[in-house]
């Protein structure tokens, strides 16, 4: 929000006050502590036009005892208005600002009165510098309805928008939404923002005398101009000037006292014959009018019925094409459903039946690992024996071996035994006997050496030497 606020108050037709109004308001919040100083007079912000001086009398009317003046005023802003009231003393105005900020204005409706301090008001009035007040001397006015001297520290005084000021009291029982004297209305009226129906622009308006169609001129995209031809709707009424036009006659028409011939404005006279003729011509030609304009409007609404028919009849066609395409693809998704149904069945017996074969083969899966869980067991305990059976046989082989090595040894000496006493038997008697009685000396060496090669043939040599 601003620190100032410009602002207009008056009637246009007679004097319009300009003025600006400046906000106590500083960098921070207006604090509301009773040692800080402030102001008496309150704004009364974005008041909406709808609400007029009686409601707005009657929305204060607990704080209207100490209030001295209201004032009305606005801005550029549509459809609100603002107020200042001024207080007798500021802790009047700091308890109707503590009461009423933030406050709906009716339970019924959603907008809120926002409330802020004013330091200063300064105003300028259209006229202002052709008359001078006496110094030191002020004039009280008077009020326009009770005619008594309004002085605001006997009662509180109300200024509306057109300036003028009445007593709260005596404006209140003004039954009117008009100012009593100038017949001003007192709070901005609602404007209402017409728009094209077609493009919605909001320049060069006209609006149509018989249906209310609105549409851009002719200078714009023509819209209105396109209504009479698809219409036959004759007048239209620019909205800024209300000046009616004759798209058939192709001229204004706002002037209802017209001379057939030339179409110029008739003077009235003051004969009671001729005003009694030009009364008749005119109710006749109203008439006229009124009958021509039905005429165009029931062929107009014939034409837009039988369009109708014909594009409802088209509509109707393509629904009834449409419905029996839709009953072919029903048919076809009903087709579609069954043999769908059907391949579900089977594909719940398939699987019910794969289910099955599942659990068997799970069933035989772990059969089959205990089965393997047994044969590893056994395979290892088989190869258990098999290593202790193979420690076993080297063994035995071992001792096999060194068995046969004996015997092979035992078996040479008793060989060479036998082949000696076969040598001996064949050799002569002599030789034998010499064989007896000799010795045969080895030496120590060789004779340990064979010794200790083969103890079993020493031990033979031996007992043969016996």
């Amino acid at each position: 929000l601003n620190s100032d606020l410009p602002f207009l108050s008056g009637n246009p037709n007679v004097e319009v006050t300009e003025g600006i109004i400046h906000l106590f308001k500083e960098n921070q919040m207006t604090s509301l502590e009773e040692n800080v100083l402030r102001s008496e007079m309150l704004c009364m912000l974005a008041v909406p036009a709808t609400m007029s001086c009686n409601d707005l009398i009657q929305f204060a009317a607990p704080y209207s005892p100490n209030i001295e003046h209201i004032k009305i005023i606005r801005d550029s802003t549509p459809n609100e208005y603002m107020v200042l009231i001024k207080f007798k003393d500021q802790t009047c105005s700091d308890e109707f600002f503590k009461l009423y900020n933030g406050r709906t204005y009716h339970s019924l409706e959603d907008k809120i009165c926002h409330l802020v301090y004013v330091s200063l008001v300064e105003t300028m009035t259209s006229t202002e510098g052709a008359s001078f007040p006496i110094p030191g001397l002020t004039e009280l006015p008077n009020c326009p309805v009770c005619l008594e001297r309004m002085d605001e520290s006997v009662e509180g005084i109300l200024t509306i928008l057109c300036n003028h000021t009445f007593h709260i009291n005596c404006l209140t029982q003004w039954g009117d939404s008009s100012c009593p004297v100038c017949r001003y209305c007192q709070s901005p009226e609602v404007e209402t923002e017409s728009i094209c129906f077609e493009c919605d622009d909001q320049n060069d308006l006209w609006i149509c005398m018989i249906c209310g169609n609105i549409g851009c001129g002719r200078y714009s995209a023509g819209h209105a101009y396109s209504h009479f031809q698809s219409t036959e709707h004759a007048y239209a009424m620019k909205l800024d000037n209300n000046r009616v036009w004759d798209y058939t006659g192709d001229n204004y028409v706002h002037r209802l006292v017209q001379n057939k011939s030339d179409g110029k404005p008739v003077a009235i006279s003051n004969n009671d014959a001729d005003d009694e003729d030009k009364r008749d011509s005119l109710a006749l030609e109203f008439t006229y009018l009124l009958t021509q304009q039905l005429e165009s409007q029931r062929r107009y609404y014939e034409s837009k019925i039988l369009s109708l028919e014909g594009e409802t009849a088209k509509k109707l066609s393509l629904r009834e094409e449409e419905v029996q395409l839709l009953k072919k693809s029903m048919s076809v998704l009903q087709q579609e459903h069954t043999s769908t149904v059907q391949q579900r069945q089977n594909l719940e017996n398939k699987s019910l039946s794969i289910g099955n074969k599942l659990k068997k083969l799970a069933k035989e899966l772990d059969e089959e690992k205990e089965m393997n869980k047994c044969m590893r067991d056994n395979q290892a305990q088989l190869m258990e024996r098999l290593q202790s059976s193979d420690e076993n046989w080297k063994k035995k082989e071992k001792e096999h071996l060194q068995k046969i090595n004996d015997l092979q040894d035992q078996l040479r000496d008793v060989m060479f035994y036998l082949d000696a006493q076969k040598k001996v038997s064949q050799s002569p008697a002599e030789a034998q006997k010499d064989i007896q009685d000799g010795n045969i000396s080895v030496g120590a060496a060789g004779c340990s050496a064979t010794s200790a090669s083969n103890p079993s043939h020493a031990r033979k040599s031996r007992k043969k030497r016996k």
